[in-house]
């Protein structure tokens, strides 16, 4: 494991490889208690989970506030804050359980992040998180349209949402061209070539105040898509 992400990612240093390790060896502990993840073999986590959460890091600017939506077991949220330090980071999942593993690695690793139990739809409506972030995050969580209305809400006008996606990406930015006018953003895509397969994120810049009407109660965007 560590040899290998050391192969994919060089900026790292040995302390924040270790830290990684640590990171795979509570993943593979907890996840024989809950089902965090599906992948736990060291050169796919390695890949998939961890290199994979960093592709976009150039994105992302010096002490950003930021969102992670929907995280499960931290990707991409916690390997970010890892590589990058200075991020002011929340971590927002419905299922408390997830947030407990990830208190404890975040504990072990000597890390803070801020840890929000709530559905992405209730979190947006929230004083403390709406419209406070510079940078809101998804990874495998939704079709661009319903990850849009999940996330935009977060941002602070200028701020960006970043959807990793896989090779539907451009389909999906074009499936996604109403929820982006709605939302008042613009959006484009950019390419991270990664060995394990095809890699992209669309970046959607909020460029006016979320309406009051988004996002829509719970489980509106899944079931009826803008």
């Amino acid at each position: 494991m560590r040899d290998h992400l050391r192969s994919l990612c060089p900026f790292l240093s040995e302390e924040q490889l270790s830290m990684f390790e640590t990171y795979h060896a509570m993943l593979k502990d907890w996840n024989t208690r809950m089902n965090l993840t599906a992948i736990t073999e060291a050169k796919e986590v390695a890949e998939k989970h961890f290199a994979d959460s960093l592709l976009p890091m150039a994105l992302i600017g010096e002490n950003a506030r930021i969102i992670d939506v929907g995280t499960g077991a931290g990707f991409p949220g916690v390997p970010l804050l890892i590589a990058r330090p200075d991020l002011k980071l929340t971590l927002l999942d419905s299922l408390n359980k997830r947030l407990t593993f990830l208190d404890a690695v975040l504990q072990e690793l000597g890390l803070s992040a801020k840890l929000v139990h709530a559905r992405a739809e209730d979190g947006g409506r929230m004083d403390a998180l709406r419209g406070g972030f510079d940078l809101a995050l998804t990874r495998a969580v939704a079709h661009a349209s319903v990850a849009l209305e999940w996330t935009v809400p977060f941002l602070k006008v200028g701020g960006t949402s970043l959807l990793y996606k896989g090779a539907r990406a451009e389909e999906e930015l074009k499936e996604a061209a109403n929820a982006l006018k709605v939302l008042s953003c613009t959006a484009r895509i950019e390419t991270f070539p990664a060995p394990w397969g095809e890699r992209y994120v669309i970046a959607a810049k909020k460029e006016q105040k979320t309406a009051k009407e988004y996002p829509r109660k719970a489980g509106t965007a899944s079931k009826k898509p803008l």
